[in-house]
């Protein structure tokens, strides 16, 4: 009991500033959507559209620079910190890379919307928001690069400081770009795109100062040194973070592809599934946070050679994440009219978005597992799984369900926006079951191949 009780209070302690690091970054789409819910219904359906266009490549690249906060991780519990700052230049090659493909991806992004049937009011923010927002593609893949260097060490503390920097950043400059102040004219929902760029910027550049100047980061002083790119190594990381990116990119895709396929039905629903997304965005980040937590520590304690310990981690790591998603669940039943006027006071909207967001409580359960399993795994070093369990549950299971129940009456009479719900309970539970059978095999069945610790050393 006083091993599961440390490991508990230690990734608490880890999970607390990153959870509450997410929290800002989601706050900050929060803000992005009340504040442009506040011009108009169609203002915000921008931001929600220019979102599901932006994330998924977003997260793609990010998924990429996964694969090496465990292996950082893995290096400090080896007592072997030297390690970590060429991988890291390798990470921000890979990140640079990627961020100008994201560029290339939105500059394309009139080429979609024409596909789309969207309003014209609709069509020219959504396209604003997305020329303003590709331009802090660099920064925020660089930062990505940085935080997992500082949460490699177990250091998360930055993470949640340079949140605070963001928000910071990102209220007044929603201020004077969505409403027009200091001379800037009024952009409405796509000034929320040049707010969100500079942020990037701020956070990048903040943690970059932080890292160089502060004595924990001795080693790992983004300055200290420079190192040459190393196809070699890049290849390697690559290879072992794209199932990771895929993973990624299977589910945020779903989410936006919903958001896509529901704008025809109007703002009012593609409003109130933004609302009903974005508070679950929200809640998602606390078992995020612990799946974060779970990873770090298990590439630490397999860096040290204690396969029994990282065990030990990953139970407490799933105990802690379901026990949270039942306390967020019971909150999200009891308060979802009152959470949805928060985003928009028109009753349409509210009363559709708290609909959706009772089944959003329910798939909050299933989510928690998921994501904590799927942390567990990437600390193991078996990224692979990710891949096909993500593509089966998210698309075969989840989206395929998802379109029947919206659009047809095969099943039930067409149920629109509550069809694509209903479907995301059934992915996420699918993908729940498959991550924790995994995650079983592999602790009882050692994949000795996934170690690329022994790969990377200079």
């Amino acid at each position: 009991m006083n091993q599961v009780g440390f490991q508990a209070k230690r990734l608490m302690q880890l999970a607390l500033p990153v959870f509450i690091a997410q929290l800002t970054q989601t706050m900050m789409g929060f803000i992005d959507t009340v504040m442009a819910g506040r011009v108009s219904a169609v203002d915000m359906a921008a931001v929600a559209v220019g979102t599901s266009l932006w994330w998924p490549p977003f997260l793609f690249v990010q998924g990429l620079l996964m694969a090496f906060t465990p292996l950082f991780s893995h290096h400090n519990g080896a007592n072997n910190q030297k390690a970590i700052q060429p991988l890291a230049f390798q990470a921000a090659y890979l990140a640079l890379i990627g961020s100008a493909g994201m560029i290339a991806f939105l500059s394309s992004a009139s080429l979609i919307l024409n596909q789309m049937d969207l309003e014209p009011q609709l069509y020219n923010l959504t396209l604003g928001y997305i020329d303003g927002l590709m331009w802090g593609a660099p920064a925020f893949v660089l930062y990505q690069v940085l935080r997992g260097c500082s949460e490699g060490i177990s250091y998360t503390m930055p993470t949640m400081i340079i949140g605070f920097v963001g928000l910071a950043v990102n209220i007044p400059a929603n201020y004077i770009f969505i409403y027009g102040h200091f001379g800037v004219p009024a952009l409405g929902g796509a000034g929320c795109g040049v707010a969100t760029a500079l942020v990037f910027w701020a956070m990048f550049i903040a943690m970059a100062i932080y890292m160089q100047f502060h004595k924990r980061f001795a080693e790992l002083a983004p300055f200290k040194a420079f190192h040459l790119p190393d196809l070699k190594t890049m290849l390697k990381m690559a290879k072992l973070g794209l199932p990771i990116a895929m993973a990624l990119f299977f589910e945020i895709s779903l989410f936006a592809i919903i958001a896509l396929m529901l704008s025809p039905l109007g703002a009012t629903v593609v409003a109130s599934h933004q609302i009903a997304l974005n508070f679950s965005s929200i809640v998602f980040m606390l078992p995020l946070s612990i799946g974060i937590a779970v990873s770090i520590r298990i590439g630490y304690y397999l860096g040290r050679e204690r396969a029994d310990t990282a065990a030990i981690v990953t139970k407490v790591g799933l105990i802690l994440g379901l026990s949270i998603a039942f306390c967020t669940a019971i909150i999200t039943v009891l308060f979802r009219y009152q959470i949805a006027e928060v985003y928009n006071a028109n009753p349409e909207v509210v009363t559709l978005a708290g609909s959706l967001m009772l089944i959003a409580a329910i798939y909050q359960l299933s989510d928690s597992v998921q994501v904590v399993a799927a942390g567990a795994l990437r600390g193991y070093k078996d990224t692979r799984s990710a891949f096909y369990i993500t593509l089966f549950s998210y698309w075969a299971v989840g989206m395929t369900l998802g379109y029947t129940l919206a659009y047809t009456d095969i099943i039930v009479p067409a149920m629109g926006a509550h069809g694509f719900w209903t479907g995301l309970v059934a992915g996420l539970t699918c993908a729940a079951l498959l991550f924790f059978i995994r995650l079983r095999y592999i602790q009882k069945h050692p994949i000795q191949s996934h170690d690329m610790t022994g790969q990377i050393h200079h």
